[in-house]
């Protein structure tokens, strides 16, 4: 008996010591082994963002997550999570639900999440994005306007401060924006998507001109209500003038100005350097000097008088004592007063002679072929004006005309145009100024006088190429998605082959990512077309432009009076370096020369250390053997810009014909 209790016992003892060490095992294997992966990244949001335990997410039910309430799935996969109105007080942690690859649609409104925005960006299939009426804080994530196939994005009713990236007109297929009711500062950026037809930014600390654009201009005054710092036409609110384009205190044209301070003052010259502190020590040391010069040409009149009141009773003495003197004193003042005159006149008839030297033969712009006389130069030199930047070939500005028409004057530095004669330089612009092609800037006028050259384009609202790649911290500057490449890619290529196919052996010879600008339906623009011709080289050439040029040009620009060996395959490499920039977000001076294997690796490390993925490898590679192709070292194995026009068309073709197979497939998820 005692022997068959201790049986028992045994036998008992080791199953419960089985089903603990089952237990665990259990525990440890669903935790690590077992959970499929989009349960797993569930119940990590649920583990921080449900702090009531309002969501019936489960451990124990992992294997049937798609039926998860809020949950919903595509051949086992989560496409969309719609977790709405209850309030479930956390964080939105990182990590979690952005690991959801096939996600299309995502709604957490109406909850109370708290803390900032997680990185979403690998959430490449997202296409909704509702996080409306929580309490999220921080500034917008760079994350989300990586998200290509964004079409609807509503974080109003938040805590959200910071600005708005330029970066967001990088979601080219956005239908519906709103961003109401939190606290974003900063300027409306030029947004031109055209697909954009629901739009809200009330309430908010915005500031600044609302920019003029097709898309903008779409919506009407409520979409704007409550930032008081905003101006614009949209709003019916004048915006503050911006500093005048030539100096105010010598709108007197007829002062001694040199040409060469044509369309400067210190203020322009000098303010794109002043923080506001010194802005207004400077105002003050102006008002000071001004105001001390003024009392100096008071006293000076007045000593003058003075003297020559002395002066005149005392020759009238001295004529009233010699009794040999000819002249009436009548007639001696007369004379004296008609010197005078005559010296005042000649003066004026000095400066005169150099204003009408500077203004040219009409005192007007010398409008190109075809293009109709809308403003003068004197309407131009009283335009307000913001600069732009200053480049290898002269200094540029925005300026904004009285009746509210913005142009950009490009101001050509007379050194490097030195070895350029009048006669050159007018023949040169009768050439570029016809071309028209609309990824081209258009020239419509131009101006020189003595060593005073101006050209005047249409202005691009929406800044350079290379500031959308690097943005103002190039160290962190992300690559653009592939399908911006390819459209950039291509309008450039048909910028270019219409330059070297216009029949007049015309060349860009400049181009690089800071002379394409971006007009306002986001289409890429090459500007400073066919100057770099008139250019003297320097020895101080920009070590940034350097990288674009062709290896067969770097040693002989210095050698010619000008750029004379510059031909149409040297715009074909400068090409390829451009289109590897836009591939890899590297600037140029930091792209290796490494064999195409090599290269092709090199590429992709630089796009995986970003989205963390390298799902487009195949059109990537088509993209980069376009670019490999127009930087080989000699120029006759380079295609031409026709040629590589055809191939970037084709590849475009391609996954036009991928993504329509594509749609079709999803049309059979709802």
């Amino acid at each position: 008996m005692k022997i068959h209790q201790f049986l028992v016992v045994i036998v008992h003892l080791f199953l419960s010591s089985f089903d603990t060490a089952s237990s665990h095992l259990h525990s440890h294997a669903t935790s690590n082994l077992s959970l499929p992966s989009d349960a797993s990244a569930l119940l990590a949001f649920k583990y921080k963002a449900d702090v009531a335990n309002k969501l019936e997410f489960s451990a124990n039910t992992s294997f049937r997550f798609c039926k998860w309430k809020g949950v919903q799935c595509a051949k086992k996969k989560v496409v969309r999570v719609i977790i709405e109105g209850l309030s479930l007080g956390g964080t939105f942690p990182a990590n979690t639900l952005s690991k959801l690859d096939q996600l299309r649609v995502l709604s957490l409104q109406n909850n109370s999440l708290n803390g900032p925005i997680p990185d979403l960006s690998a959430l490449s299939n997202l296409k909704v994005l509702f996080l409306h009426h929580n309490f999220f804080t921080g500034s917008i994530p760079v994350s989300i306007f990586t998200l290509h196939r964004l079409k609807t994005l509503d974080l109003s009713y938040n805590n959200i401060t910071g600005s708005i990236s330029v970066s967001i007109n990088r979601l080219n297929r956005l239908y519906y924006l709103r961003l109401d009711s939190n606290m974003i500062n900063g300027s409306i950026p030029p947004l031109n998507q055209s697909s954009l037809h629901i739009f809200n930014i009330s309430r908010n600390a915005l500031t600044g001109p609302i920019p003029v654009t097709k898309t903008l201009s779409r919506f009407k005054t409520a979409s704007f209500l409550d930032n008081k710092g905003l101006c614009g036409e949209i709003v019916h609110k004048e915006c503050r003038p911006i500093q005048p384009f030539f100096n105010p205190s010598t709108a007197d044209i007829t002062k001694n100005t040199p040409p060469s301070k044509l369309g400067q003052n210190e203020e322009l010259r000098s303010g794109a350097h002043l923080n506001r502190k010194e802005k207004k020590i400077h105002k003050r040391s102006l008002l000071i000097i001004g105001v001390s010069i003024a009392c100096l040409v008071l006293f000076c009149s007045f000593i003058l008088l003075v003297l020559a009141t002395k002066k005149h009773k005392s020759s009238k003495k001295l004529v009233q004592t010699n009794k040999k003197c000819e002249f009436d004193p009548s007639v001696t003042g007369n004379a004296e007063a008609i010197m005078r005159i005559e010296k005042d006149n000649n003066e004026l008839e000095e400066k005169v002679k150099r204003v009408q030297q500077v203004m040219g033969k009409s005192g007007s712009l010398v409008f190109c072929a075809g293009e109709v006389q809308v403003y003068t130069l004197e309407q131009l030199m009283r335009a307000s004006a913001e600069l732009l930047g200053r480049g290898t070939m002269g200094t540029t500005y925005k300026a904004v005309l009285d009746n509210r028409l913005i142009v950009c004057v490009k101001r050509l530095d007379g050194g490097r145009l030195a070895g350029t004669s009048q006669e050159e330089f007018e023949q040169h612009m009768e050439s570029v100024g016809g071309l028209r092609h609309p990824n081209l800037v258009p020239m419509r006028a131009y101006f020189q006088a003595r060593q005073e050259r101006l050209l005047v384009y249409d202005y691009q609202p929406n800044g350079s190429l290379f500031s959308l790649i690097h943005g103002s911290k190039p160290s962190r500057a992300k690559p653009l998605h592939w399908t911006s490449c390819l459209k950039i890619a291509e309008d450039v290529a048909q910028g270019l082959s219409y330059i070297h196919q216009a029949g007049r052996l015309l060349v860009h010879g400049n181009l690089k990512s800071s002379n394409v600008l971006l007009g306002s339906d986001f289409e890429a623009c090459i500007a400073d077309c066919c100057l770099s011709v008139l250019a003297v080289p320097t020895d101080d050439e920009d070590s940034g432009s350097a990288a674009y040029e062709a290896p067969e040009n770097r040693n002989l620009s210095h050698n010619n009076h000008h750029h004379c060996q510059t031909n149409a395959k040297s715009d074909v490499y400068s090409f390829g370096v451009l289109l590897l920039e836009l591939l890899t977000g590297k600037h140029p001076s930091e792209h290796p020369y490494l064999m195409p294997d090599d290269m092709i690796h090199w590429v992709k490390s630089t796009r995986e250390d970003h989205d963390g993925s390298t799902g487009e490898d195949s059109k990537l590679e088509m993209l980069l053997e376009v670019a490999m192709a127009c930087r080989v070292s000699s120029p006759g194995q380079r295609p031409t810009m026709w040629q590589v026009l055809k191939m970037i068309q084709e590849i475009k073709e391609a996954v036009i014909m991928e993504d329509s197979h594509e749609m079709n497939l999803l049309t059979t998820y709802p």
